[in-house]
């Protein structure tokens, strides 16, 4: 019998992991499946229960380790020539150099950048799932060897590159974005699209002073910084023309420590039952629905904690400074989304919404018979309802509270298109995201199904 509670590695499936991946999960043994030969493990990391056949277990340690394995990134900052943020929000400047065009007055202050070399981080390639049966007595001291080396080589070299899906998931909910997108600071200033993406991050910039997000100060001892990289996203519209170019200044908040940086970090999302729930009313009863776009929506909340950051690149601050500390919450923070979800939640409430029981991201508000809807995932806001002057007002008490941008009729939303049918219907499809998966695959020309079924099984 196992010990309940005890230390577990669960393995990953080699067709699941990269090489530089870790061969292994850490979990806590939760006990036996009763409808097969597995064991249930809690999935640290996932923070959900695992059923697998592929376990070492370590009964020497019960409960959650103090030294989990950490993919450390690369701090080294980009060697350009610093971007001042004076007192007052003002546009950044760019010139490009070399044989590059030369672009307007505009852009005239120089930049000289330097990547960071890239290490990868992982273990070796894993054995298959049958070898790991036949071979379970000898893994099991191999995995706890290999997992202790890759601890000592976290601690050893904090240098290590970060797979880029960490920094795609930091931009928080961005829908429909290109599927080639940018990964670089450097890919964005020397590239083709330059002047948008220079034009994105002094907007980043600027916004981020107005909100007051940011307050140079000195790091009191005993505290730490974390570092923070620049994310690019280019959001589109259904017809796939580009919307706009979004730059984020993103955290890195896997350096984040859990009951000193942060505590809870659970957001709700919108259920897509309810998505679908909403715009069938709004049909049958021809309800107006719009959608609103909180611009920046992260850096309106409130940070409790005491966070600092390091100076991000090409931010240049008073020499009696060394840091920045957090005065609300930036995208890439552990808590981000929740601390934006619980100023928008408060102030909602505060103009007369209550929260549906059914979902947490649909709010209520009846007023003399008529009743208005806010549906909100993430930063964007769905708001109908059975009048539309209530529509309209409860549009300017949030455009009052938040900074907005309002897109009127609500066509294009999580990625997700609304086609009008001329029989009162509409159809929901992802038509751009499939077009976009078949040109990545090189897929575009091939011939149309009308369903994936293979219709010769």
């Amino acid at each position: 019998m196992r010990v309940f509670g005890c230390r577990t590695f669960v393995l990953t499936p080699k067709e699941k992991r990269s090489k530089r991946d870790p061969k292994a999960r850490e979990g806590l043994f939760m006990g036996y499946e009763e409808v097969s030969k597995a064991y249930r493990v809690y999935d640290i990391e996932a923070d959900q229960v695992v059923i697998s056949r592929d376990i070492t277990f370590d009964g020497s340690t019960l409960g959650f380790s103090p030294t989990l394995p950490q993919e450390i990134v690369d701090d080294t900052a980009l060697d350009i020539e610093s971007m001042n943020i004076s007192d007052e929000p003002h546009p950044m400047q760019f010139k490009q150099t070399g044989k590059r065009k030369s672009r307007s007055n505009s852009q005239e202050q120089v930049l000289q950048r330097t990547l960071p070399e890239r290490r990868g981080t992982g273990l070796e390639e894993a054995s298959t799932s049958d070898e790991f049966e036949s071979h379970q007595a000898k893994r099991r001291s191999s995995a706890r060897a290999n997992l202790d080396e890759e601890r000592k080589g976290s601690d050893e070299d904090n240098e290590d590159a970060t797979p880029q899906v960490f920094w795609r998931a930091s931009a928080n909910a961005v829908e429909g974005t290109d599927l080639s997108e940018l990964t670089t600071f450097k890919d964005a200033v020397d590239g083709p699209d330059q002047v948008h993406w220079c034009e994105a991050i002094c907007a980043e910039l600027d916004s981020m002073k107005l909100r007051g997000v940011l307050r140079a100060t000195k790091l009191p001892a005993g505290q730490y910084t974390i570092g923070t990289k620049w994310v690019f996203n280019i959001k589109r519209k259904a017809d796939g023309s580009i919307e706009k170019y979004k730059a984020r200044l993103v955290a890195k908040g896997f350096k984040q420590k859990y009951g000193i940086d942060y505590t809870e970090t659970f957001l709700p999302v919108v259920k897509y039952v309810t998505l679908r729930m909403v715009v069938a009313i709004t049909k049958y009863f021809d309800w107006k629905l719009d959608l609103l776009d909180v611009v920046t929506a992260l850096l309106c909340g409130e940070m409790k904690e005491k966070v600092f950051c390091a100076i991000p690149e090409g931010v240049e601050v008073d020499e009696d400074f060394d840091c920045f500390e957090l005065v609300k919450a930036i995208y890439g923070l552990k808590q981000a989304s929740r601390v934006w979800n619980e100023t928008f939640y408060e102030f909602v409430c505060s103009i007369g919404f209550q929260v549906s029981d059914f979902d947490p991201c649909l709010y209520l508000k009846i007023t003399s018979g008529e009743c208005v809807l806010l549906l909100v995932y993430v930063d964007d806001v769905l708001v109908t309802g059975s009048s539309t002057e209530l529509i309209m007002r409860t549009k300017s008490d949030l455009k009052a509270r938040f900074e907005m941008t309002d897109s009127g009729k609500c066509a294009f939303v999580l990625g997700i298109e609304m086609v009008n049918n001329n029989n009162g219907s509409v159809t929901m499809c992802q038509r751009r995201y499939v077009e976009d998966v078949l040109k990545r695959f090189g897929m575009s020309d091939c011939k149309a199904v009308t369903s994936p079924t293979d219709i010769s099984s």
